[in-house]
């Protein structure tokens, strides 16, 4: 007896020190899977996060335009930040991409006018009161501010194509500086603030400070571009370019550099020949290439053909 309960103790003594180890080894084995899940949460809060900024940086990137467009002047408070010196004789925009600001019909030119002696530098554009206002091209708000004595309340965009957009006399800015805008986005609320006698829309489009005339670059009875480019010139820019059929010789005769003839409108369609393009074609016709795809079913990266009939109307 004395040997057999000598045994059983031997035997409990051996099982203790394993069974020890054992849960020594259990608990190391569970503290090692919970850090091994620790580190894959871990891990995918990083790779969500690394995705999610990514996704941040890459719509960034798609939103905003090159920032070196944002340099001269960008803080000033002047309608005109830039330096005469600095100015291009020439220099061709790209107009693609646009948005009417508003579809009210002309209610005043721009021009000089004698009645107050001084230049109006933009078209005034009917609207309602209260009416949305939409940025002309893609860009970001260099400044929303308030001039009692002309402006009113007014907004300015600078765009990547080197233009800037002016829009007076608003009741409301939708935005605010450095906000970054799509082309048809809503800036503001159209009213009759500062200089105004009732509710319009001032609307300029600037070159480096050059107060270029809006119809030289938009068709607002058409709610359209002329063409898909504009070629700003010193000597030049202050003219509207007309592509109505309707022009007469005394009309084409004071055409600037910028005006295209009027060609044969009364064509309902046209066949492509060796050399044509379709900004050619559209010119040739008194239309902007724009209105020509769009006619046609055509993308901007579509090729025309030898052959190749065109709607025209």
């Amino acid at each position: 007896m004395k040997k057999l309960n000598t045994i059983l103790c031997c035997a409990l003594l051996s099982i203790v020190p394993f069974a020890t180890t054992a849960q020594k080894k259990g608990a190391s084995h569970a503290a090692a899977h919970k850090q091994l899940l620790a580190n894959a949460a871990s891990s995918k809060d990083k790779i969500k996060l690394i995705e999610q900024n990514t996704f941040i940086d890459l719509l960034d990137d798609d939103l905003e335009p090159e920032l070196d467009i944002y340099t001269e002047g960008w803080n000033s408070k002047s309608v005109n930040p830039f330096n005469e010196k600095d100015v291009p004789d020439t220099q061709v925009i790209d107009v693609r991409g646009f948005c009417m600001p508003h579809n009210g019909i002309l209610t005043s030119p721009y021009g000089f006018r004698k009645r107050f002696g001084r230049m109006h530098k933009g078209v005034d554009i009917g609207i309602k009161s209260n009416d949305t206002i939409y940025a002309a091209f893609d860009g970001k708000v260099r400044l929303t501010a308030y001039e009692g004595k002309g402006y009113g309340n007014y907004i300015i965009l600078r765009h990547p194509n080197g233009l800037e957009t002016v829009y007076g006399h608003l009741n409301k800015h939708l935005v605010k500086p450095d906000d970054v805008v799509r082309a048809g986005d809503p800036i503001g609320l159209g009213g009759s603030t500062g200089r105004s006698t009732g509710p319009h829309l001032h609307f300029e489009t600037r070159f480096m400070g050059y107060a270029i005339n809006p119809s030289a670059i938009f068709d607002f009875a058409n709610h359209t571009t002329h063409t898909d480019e504009y070629t700003f010139s010193k000597t030049t820019y202050t003219k509207p370019r007309n592509f109505a059929p309707n022009k007469s010789k005394r009309e084409l005769a004071s055409d600037d550099a910028n005006t295209y003839k009027s060609g044969n409108n009364k064509l309902a369609s046209y066949v492509v020949k060796k050399g044509d393009t379709i900004n050619k074609i559209a010119r040739a016709h008194g239309m902007s290439a724009t209105s020509l795809r769009k006619l046609n079913g055509l993308e901007t990266s579509d090729a025309i053909k030898i052959g190749q009939e065109l709607r025209l109307k």
